[in-house]
């Protein structure tokens, strides 16, 4: 099939966009690989001091010619979906030494869980943490003695910052080995239920403590399709997993069969070896146009639109906000994945899951099926599923059809035919929407404005019963600059109940939303910020505003909205507390969300 116009169009900007970054970067990895791993040139002291504690493979360093495999690992067990990883290193260790080779765990990054702080002062580090999460990748790589490496990390700030990170040594080959979801629990609609009755004073905290445990029970990523799911996703459209690998659950035969092999992938594609596939490589603008794809066809979290601008960067790929409204454009919806439907990311797996929708996709001409990978030359791959065949990891031809065509279904019959995300523009800036999880009759709102300076005013008033009509809700100085730019997700149940109870409802602000939420049009990610002098930071109570994720429009209402002056706010109590007075250097430096909310190159 021909690639779409479209797709072409928009690959061939991004490649114009990026000529002169692109071209500066691959001359710096093409550098970075003629001087090579730097164990040999090494002091006698640094080779001891790097090898001192490999116990059994301290020989294979200090004398052998084989490769070193660097483990970056995000390993915690206070995150479910990084628990597994506790065990990875002793697998890749010994996948390694089956080819010959030796692993070493070169660093851990942090890994914070958005869930726990959702609402809470530590929120507002979590879209920093991404960047810290680079900065440790370039701290555990800086030692020059690894020929390849391996990225253990699932969850939503960690995935792109170890990207970003792998990206400053793109000259190594690398695999990301995810752990898999947890097996499913209490259905995520019904755990939403139970939320919205709690606030609602419907049932009491035991009530709600009970579903959550129930839905959050194991080892592994939440089932829903939020930030952490969509990156795995991401990581098998872009060809930095094995084919297959983001769900399969963990402590299972097939898991371990995955990150062994993911270990000795990586290896192999190291300069040591005639099959030389470094991150560099991989990851090209065409890489991230299928990413984009992926984005819209799955209707995933918007919390990408950022991360992917701030990846691509690392890279010196320039992408922006029209790159994925348009694709969006061409892109159909091919999954209904909660908050999007019913299904979990289970469910989703069964009914053929990221195979199937590859398959359609490139029979569709929407994704470019030339791209390099992980795995090999072309995406083509990424359409076969692992098996294990007595006991011996091999892949198999992916099911052709869908097998549950209301969670996934094929592009010529999808569920909508434009991707789940909008963006949005207008007097007021700009700023995304994910539609996808949005029923039509909700899309559209036109309202009077309520304006709060943050979550836990929005709260106060629904408790006094103040948000009963018809309203806009603008959350405004929870940008990047302003306070991190936290989720706002925990005002989801009380906005789900304003919406049911037969109200339009709408939510503005210039922070972000948990790649979880739903139901509500919600134009977030507003540029300029309040802090920027944005003109969200103009609107007022009774304004009457248009929120548009239809035509993705995002309008003011008003004639004198520019002699207005910009609002102002004491944001102190947002700078200190919960670790937050050490990032005031992000603050300050810290780009807009368009692109990509990051410290890095602005």
């Amino acid at each position: 099939m021909a690639l779409h116009d479209t797709v072409q169009k928009v690959t061939d900007r991004i490649i114009e966009r990026s000529a002169d970054s692109r071209g500066t970067y691959l001359a710096r990895m093409d550098a970075a690989r003629s001087k090579g791993p730097a164990r040999a040139h090494l002091s006698c002291s640094g080779q001891a001091h790097a090898y001192a504690g490999a116990g059994a493979d301290q020989d294979a360093l200090a004398t052998g010619g084989a490769g070193n495999l660097g483990i970056i690992t995000a390993y915690n067990d206070m995150l479910s979906a990084h628990q597994p990883f506790e065990t990875y290193p002793t697998l890749i260790r010994e996948a390694a030494r089956q080819m010959g080779g030796t692993a070493q765990v070169a660093g851990g990054v942090p890994a914070m869980c958005d869930g726990v702080t959702q609402g809470e002062a530590g929120m507002e580090l979590s879209l920093f943490s991404r960047d810290v999460i680079a900065l440790a990748t370039g701290v555990a790589l800086s030692h020059n003695t690894f020929d390849a490496a391996v990225f253990l990390g699932v969850c939503d700030k960690i995935v792109p910052g170890l990207v970003i990170g792998a990206q400053a040594f793109g000259h190594l080959p690398a695999v990301f080995l995810p752990a898999g979801p947890m097996t499913s629990g209490l259905a995520n609609d019904e755990k939403a239920k139970v939320r919205q009755k709690f606030a609602a004073g419907e049932v009491g905290r035991d009530a709600l403590m009970a579903a959550e445990m129930a839905a959050y029970h194991g080892p592994g990523t939440c089932t829903f399709y939020g930030t952490a799911n969509t990156n795995q996703m991401l990581m098998e459209f872009m060809g930095l997993h094995l084919p297959g690998a983001s769900f399969v659950s963990p402590n299972t035969e097939l898991r371990e069969a995955l990150t062994k092999e993911g270990a000795r992938q990586s290896l192999a594609n190291s300069a040591l070896g005639n099959n030389y596939s470094p991150v560099c490589h991989i990851l090209d603008e065409k890489a991230f146009v299928n990413g984009i794809v992926g984005l819209n066809a799955t209707g995933g979290s918007t919390n990408l639109l950022i991360h992917l601008i701030a990846m691509a960067r690392a890279g010196g790929i320039m992408l922006d906000w029209q790159d994925f409204s348009e694709l969006s454009d061409v892109t159909p919806l091919l999954a209904r994945v909660y908050p999007n439907g019913l299904a979990d990311v289970n469910h989703f797996h069964a009914a053929g899951g990221l195979g199937y929708m590859i398959g359609e996709l490139l029979g569709a001409g929407l994704l470019h099926p030339d791209t390099k990978t992980a795995a090999g030359d072309g995406l083509d791959t990424y359409t076969r599923e692992p098996k294990l065949i007595d006991g011996e990891l091999s892949w198999v031809a992916g099911t052709k059809t869908s097998l549950n065509d209301k969670i996934v279904r094929p592009a010529n019959d999808a569920f909508q035919p434009t991707g789940g995300l909008k963006r949005m523009a207008g007097n007021m800036g700009t700023a995304v929407m994910k539609v996808s999880a949005v029923a039509p009759e909700h899309r559209i709102v036109e309202a009077s404005a309520r304006v709060f300076h943050d979550q836990e005013e929005v709260k106060a008033a629904f408790k006094a019963n103040e948000l009963t009509e018809d309203v806009v809700i603008v959350v405004r100085f929870q940008g990047p600059k302003a306070n991190g730019m936290p989720e706002l997700h925990s005002l989801t149940p009380m906005l789900g109940i304003m919406q049911g109870r037969g109200q339009k409802v709408a939510l503005v602000t210039d922070g972000r939303m948990s790649g979880a939420s739903g139901k509500i049009p919600a134009a977030i990610h507003v540029s300029p910020e309040a802090l920027d002098g944005g003109a969200i930071g103009r609107v007022l109570d009774g304004d009457l505003v248009r929120v548009d994720g239809e035509a993705g429009v995002l309008e003011i209402l008003v004639d004198d909205l520019e002699a207005r002056a910009v609002a102002t706010a004491d944001l102190s109590a947002y700078h200190a507390g919960t670790g937050r007075e050490l990032f005031a250097a992000f603050r300050n430096s810290v780009g807009a969300a368009t692109e990509g909310a990051s410290i890095f190159g602005n």
